[in-house]
C-alpha cells in the first residue's frame, strides 16, 4: 500500500524502492508478479527507459504464460516509442525521422510481438495504430537519408536507400518520394 501511495503521489523512485522490497521479501507471494509490472511502469514514468525495458524483458522471461504478459509487451513498446523524445527535441522541433531509428524499430518489434501473440488483447488496437505510425516514420527516415545522399552526389547510395524504403515499407506515404529519388 505504501508503494501504491507513492505511485499516486508520482514519487516514482520511492514506489520502485517499495516494490523491489516487496518482491525481494516475498518472491513467490501473490503480489510479487504485479510488483514486477509496477516496477517497469514506475521506471517508465521516471523517464528511465533502459530500466523500464529491462524490467519488461525480465517479466516476459520469468512469466511467459502470465495473464498480463501482453501488458508487458505493450509497455515495452510504449517505452521505446517515447524513448527518443526529450525536452530539447520538443523545443527544437526536430523531425523525429532525422534521428536514430533504433528505438522506433524496437518499439515496432514489441508491438508486433504483442499483436502476433495476443491478437485479442485489449492493447492490440492501440499497438496496431502505433505500428502504422512507426512504419511511416521508419520509411520517412530512409527517404531522409536518401535525400542526404542526393545532396552529397552519392546517387547510387541514394537509389539503394530509396529502393530499400520501397521494398521494406511498400504502403508508407514516403514511398512516393522514394520512387522519385530512384
Amino acid at each position: 500500500s505504501e508503494a501504491k501511495d507513492a505511485m499516486n503521489d508520482h514519487n516514482w523512485a520511492t514506489a520502485i524502492k517499495y516494490f523491489e522490497k516487496l518482491e525481494a521479501r516475498y518472491p513467490f507471494g501473490r503480489y510479487a508478479q504485479q510488483a514486477q509490472l509496477e516496477i517497469a511502469y514506475a521506471h517508465y514514468r521516471d523517464y528511465d527507459a533502459a530500466s523500464a525495458v529491462a524490467a519488461c524483458d525480465r517479466f516476459i522471461k520469468l512469466h511467459p504464460n502470465h495473464p498480463n504478459v501482453d501488458y508487458a509487451y505493450y509497455l515495452k513498446g510504449v517505452v521505446n516509442f517515447y524513448a527518443e523524445e526529450s525536452f530539447l527535441s520538443r523545443i527544437s522541433d526536430q523531425d523525429p525521422t532525422e534521428r536514430d531509428p533504433r528505438a522506433a524499430r524496437e518499439s515496432f518489434d514489441a508491438f508486433k510481438e504483442l499483436v502476433d501473440r495476443f491478437p485479442n488483447s485489449r492493447y492490440a488496437p492501440d499497438a496496431v495504430a502505433r505500428m502504422k505510425y512507426l512504419v511511416n516514420g521508419l520509411a520517412s527516415h530512409e527517404v531522409h537519408v536518401a535525400r542526404w545522399y542526393m545532396k552529397r552526389g552519392a546517387f547510387v547510395a541514394a537509389a539503394n536507400r530509396a529502393a530499400y524504403a520501397v521494398k521494406t515499407y511498400p504502403r508508407a506515404p514516403a514511398t512516393e518520394e522514394a520512387l522519385a529519388i530512384m
